[in-house]
């Protein structure tokens, strides 16, 4: 039997006319938030340990540049057509289902729109897979695009079960159940585990190893969408056979999802764009097992080969933290955000909004100095193995303290954004994303030219600075104005907290030095670690920045 969420109280969503006490909703909040980060924690650890596998088996190449390029599609899909834009347009329908007196309607929404979704994922596959066959036939194409249309192939079908799953997780998440969806992605990095390592067991060509790697990974994408279903299943909700009824609404739905289609398409083309870049300004190589290159090459040679998986092994640097502390915090924020704009209680909003700026500048700030300062030790421990040198080392390292330098930004955009879809308003986010990648294109060519591939990550992270400063201030047209004072407290501490974080970690440094063996980098990277983790926790119990300490159970949350 599926465990469930201790902080989990569905009759809170099945009474309309009352409202959790106050108490009840910070400490469910804060429970929640350890729930998914915990789980997080858990997914990134492996999802390190598996970026790692790949590095030292494929090195930072041809093969790996193209498995990274050919993942990030299916891997935007799910953001865009799953646990984004569907899920923000979706949940916040589902919970008004839920609060009303009419429980059936909320089922019958959920059974109409995972049947819909399915239908369009469908059709969406099969025409991608029609183009790629065309494509691969008739087309006269390099080995490397060869090799990058063939594991985008293989990998398409993914996008069918995650989005599914994605959407049953929207369920979920809006019955108060975050246990089994935060552990979904864990499902995923322990099968490409698993997968690496047989590979590199059995051997055989690099071009034949990775193909296999992405085949496996479309189970996984099944066994996701199965686990799924029967946590759904065993938190009593079933789909209903009258879905019909509500097919009608099933078209608000999709109708509702197209503004946020377009804001997350926005927000996650500016690091496709990056790689995209990165792929095709990289000189070509031959001699890899995939055939030589064949055509006349139409773009200049701008950056280093390797930079497409450095970019990426960057990004996946910056959503570690991300993906521990931010998503989960607008895993758990948004449902609550959804309910009160659902009540109208606008100043419950504002409150609940403000104390996640808050969390999010406590934990993206030192998260960020962290990640600057321990670029180099991390890059060492993780990546620099087997066929991934120590200039691969260097290039990554570099990507990781640009984009981890900016992932306070990151995770604030994330939760600047569920307050949008909170209120209803799907439009706001879209403009603001389509100025910022206008502004995000120009960087990137500009900075492209001047200082390389590096150039790429920093083009995005200044647009990320200026996209989620002009969100948060525009927010306030529909939320009335956020808790400034409590905010700027907040900041005033942390970065004072930070810094002398960072001044903790760099004498550490300076004290342990790089070592060869794994034992000695772990040593490199671990001891400024915990020096700095350390610092930064008493600093904030010095200076009384709550905050950190409220998110790890020490004191109440102040939010309801």
């Amino acid at each position: 039997m599926a465990p469930t969420d201790t902080t989990t109280d569905p009759e809170i969503l099945q009474q309309p006319h009352s409202a959790p006490e106050p108490v009840a909703r910070r400490k469910s909040l804060t429970a929640n938030f350890r729930i998914v980060s915990l789980c997080t924690l858990a997914s990134r650890v492996l999802g390190m340990a598996r970026d790692t596998a790949m590095a030292n088996l494929f090195g930072a190449g041809m093969i790996l540049d193209a498995f990274t390029v050919a993942f990030r599609v299916p891997n935007l899909a799910r953001q865009l057509f799953g646990e984004g834009a569907l899920t923000s347009a979706f949940l916040p329908l589902l919970v008004r289902d839920l609060q009303s007196t009419d429980r059936n309607a909320a089922r019958e929404l959920a059974t109409a729109v995972f049947i819909a979704l399915t239908g369009v994922l469908l059709v969406v596959v099969g025409a991608a897979e029609l183009a790629i066959a065309a494509a691969l036939h008739w087309g006269s194409l390099s080995a490397r695009a060869e090799l990058l249309l063939e594991l985008l192939a293989i990998l398409i079908p993914y996008v069918i079960f995650v989005c599914l799953a994605a959407q049953v997780c929207a369920v979920l998440h809006s019955l108060r159940q975050f246990t089994w969806p935060a552990l979904l992605p864990v499902v995923l990095n322990l099968v490409w585990l698993a997968c690496t390592g047989a590979t590199a067991v059995w051997g055989g060509a690099p071009g034949v190893q990775v193909r296999w790697i992405a085949a496996c990974l479309v189970g996984a994408g099944a066994v996701q969408l199965g686990v799924a279903l029967a946590a759904l299943r065993n938190a009593g909700f079933h789909y209903s056979r009258a879905w019909r009824r509500a097919w009608p609404r099933v078209r608000e739905v999709f109708i509702a999802t197209a503004p946020i289609v377009v804001a997350f398409t926005i927000a996650q083309l500016n690091t496709l764009l990056d790689s995209l870049l990165a792929w095709a300004l990289a000189p070509t190589e031959a001699g890899t097992g995939q055939g030589a290159a064949a055509g006349a090459r139409v773009l200049p040679v701008l950056v280093e080969s390797g930079t497409a998986t450095a970019l990426y092994l960057g990004q996946r640097m910056y959503q570690f933290p991300l993906g521990v502390f931010g998503v989960a915090l607008g895993t758990v924020l948004f449902p609550l955000l959804s309910s009160h704009a659902q009540r109208g209680d606008f100043d419950a909003l504002r409150r609940s909004l403000s104390y996640g700026v808050r969390l999010t500048i406590s934990i993206g700030i030192p998260a960020a100095a962290g990640l600057v300062v321990l670029s180099g030790p991390i890059t060492a421990l993780l990546f620099q193995h087997g066929r991934f040198d120590a200039d691969d080392a260097r290039l990554t390292s570099q990507m990781v303290a640009v984009y981890g330098a900016v992932v306070w930004a990151y995770i604030g955009l994330l939760i600047v954004h569920r307050g949008y879809y909170a209120v209803g308003d799907r439009f706001t986010p879209v403009r603001i994303g389509l100025i910022t990648a206008t502004v995000n294109i120009g960087l990137n060519l500009g900075l492209v030219w001047t200082v390389g591939g590096v150039g790429l990550a920093l083009g995005t992270a200044l647009s990320a600075v200026m996209q989620v400063v002009l969100a948060t201030w525009k927010l306030q047209s529909r939320t009335g104005r956020l808790e400034w004072g409590a905010i700027g407290a907040t900041a005033t501490r942390t970065l004072l907290a930070a810094a002398i974080m960072m001044a903790a970690c760099v004498a550490v440094r300076q004290l342990v030095p790089d070592g060869r063996s794994i034992a000695e980098r772990g040593v490199a990277l671990g001891a400024p670690f915990l020096v700095g983790l350390i610092v930064y926790f008493a600093v904030a119990r010095l200076i009384r920045l709550s905050e950190p300490w409220e998110l790890i159970g020490v004191k109440r949350a102040s939010v309801e």
